[in-house]
């Protein structure tokens, strides 16, 4: 891993590392299939939850397992379930995934193992919201804790769960171990020991892995990492549709200061002048050659939006210059770079000190910009700041990448929509005609919805709400020892329970544990 989570209390984060690692120890009620369907429930498995049913079109009933336990003993509880509901909806919380539970109306439990799910209004994709966004959270355990304290919550650095590992160490960045739960009601896990290594630099983690030190890395998206992996005998290489794009995020208010417009992208035009500028195919070429893609939108590849008419703006290095003159920005003093009312057409661009690929594009985009008069000042933060940054506000633009849910709906309301802004919406993008669109697209059924969806990605692009970079084509890389790799896309290690090594590709135990 590049670098290490930063809490492992699920409703607390939605760091990508942080809920690999929490989804092995926290269970949800049911989890989706490897189709990625979220439309109704038939393409979900059954996981805390033994089986549901519909009471009437807006009441869902779960029947938890009663084989179902706590790593501390305790039974899991459809009083767990309601406390998890409320913890991750209730404002003290604070929690990212708040906005996208909103169209369910509560959560109670009817007796030990029964919860009942209670809607707003009827649309595809309830089941899934009520399964997909939650992990079932110990409330013997946390209710003793007030929600405003859960972000530096102990619990948080040593958590106890549900699920088919449990927590055994956290060594602050080095590595987070886990062991199989032996008494796992849906059965103990084929590999014994999970470790997460953190290495920041992606080159030093191949080489872990080149060396036998390492079994596993989630992505490579370098064309000279993959030949390397590719060469050696000891690993395979596993492709699967891509959950992630890479975009250039505007702050859309003041550096640090919510309270008031960004000087410079809040002005909808200078935005667009700088996605015109933008090389965005010479620049993929330039450093990831046929291991992405450039988005069309705000969206990964696997989701089917792709196919959509989003209609981005177009690379118009003239027309860039002709917009931002008509918007007073002019080199006035002769240094270069553009100029108005006294201030400069500058800004720092953010990126994360663990992804050579980011620190290259910020290096590219800074020379792509320079003859526009537009000055970048690259700050390289380690992740853990630029995220701590970004979600205070203290930033001008960023380098983000962004793992989606299967489906926009959820994805979406979390990164663009009002609500979110300050959770997961770093940019704090905030368009009324936005939020009503995606709303709409997400109530109305398939194929009604395409022309709704396509007018959602038609104004973010019109808004220029961010430089669409790119969208990785994933590929995994696993020791060769390990069989049944099944990987999901829109969780790496969702299935990593069901891996397994034969008993003929063991080998010493020291390496093992490696």
């Amino acid at each position: 891993a590049a670098s290490e989570p930063d809490i492992l209390l699920p409703p607390m984060t939605d760091n990508t590392l942080a809920r690999d690692i929490s989804d092995q120890i926290f269970l949800k009620l049911a989890d989706i299939g490897m189709s990625l369907n979220t439309v109704g429930d038939t393409d979900f498995q059954p996981l805390l939850a033994q089986r549901w049913e519909w009471d009437d079109p807006l009441t869902l009933v779960f029947h938890l397992d009663p084989r179902a336990r706590w790593h501390d003993g305790t039974p899991v509880t459809a009083a767990d379930v309601a406390f998890t509901f409320d913890a991750y909806t209730a404002p003290e919380t604070g929690s990212p995934y708040r906005t996208v539970l909103s169209r369910i109306r509560a959560v109670t439990a009817r007796d030990s193992l029964t919860a009942v799910f209670r809607f707003r209004e009827r649309y595809p994709e309830m089941f899934y919201d009520a399964v997909y966004h939650m992990r079932i959270l110990p409330a013997h355990l946390l209710h003793v804790v007030p929600r405003n304290r859960w972000a530096t919550a102990e619990f948080g650095r040593r958590p106890v769960g549900n699920g088919p590992y449990r927590f055994v160490d956290w060594r602050a960045s080095e590595h987070i171990e886990l062991v199989a739960d032996s008494g796992f009601f849906l059965g103990r896990p084929h590999i014994a020991r999970l470790i997460w290594r953190v290495t920041a630099d992606m080159p030093a983690a191949v080489n872990l892995l080149l060396a036998g030190e390492a079994d596993a890395i989630e992505f490579l998206i370098t064309p000279e990492l993959l030949r390397r992996v590719r060469e050696a005998p000891h690993l395979a290489t596993y492709p699967y549709p891509a959950s992630t794009y890479t975009y250039l995020a505007f702050n859309f208010r003041a550096y640090g200061d919510t309270s008031r417009p960004h000087p410079l992208f809040a002005d909808r035009d200078v935005r667009r002048a700088l996605f015109m500028a933008t090389d965005r195919e010479r620049l993929l070429q330039s450093v990831l050659g046929d291991l992405a893609k450039v988005p069309p939108a705000p969206i990964p590849q696997m989701w089917w939006l792709w196919q959509l008419d989003a209609r981005p703006l177009p690379f118009d290095s003239a027309g860039a210059g002709r917009l931002l003159d008509r918007r007073g920005w002019r080199d006035t003093d002769g240094d270069g770079v553009r100029d108005k009312d006294g201030a400069k057409l500058s800004f720092r661009l953010a990126v994360p000190t663990t992804s050579a690929v980011r620190r290259r594009y910020a290096q590219l985009l800074q020379a792509q910009y320079r003859p526009h008069g537009v000055e970048v000042r690259i700050e390289e933060l380690e992740p853990t700041v630029l995220q701590e940054r970004a979600a205070a506000g203290q930033f001008d633009a960023a380098l983000a990448s962004w793992v989606t849910d299967p489906t926009p709906t959820s994805s979406f309301p979390q990164t663009w929509s009002s609500a979110g802004a300050g959770g997961s919406n770093w940019s704090r993008y905030a368009n009324p005609e936005f939020d009503r669109l995606v709303a709409r697209a997400a109530a109305a059924p398939a194929p009604q919805n395409r022309r709704l969806w396509e007018a959602v990605l038609r104004l973010l692009n019109d808004d220029a709400a961010g430089i669409w970079l790119y969208a990785i084509n994933n590929i995994a890389a696993v020791h060769s020892r390990v069989a049944d790799v099944r990987i999901r896309p829109d969780s790496w290690w969702a299935l990593v329970r069901t891996w397994r090594i034969p008993p003929d590709r063991l080998i010493d135990r020291d390496r093992a544990r490696r």
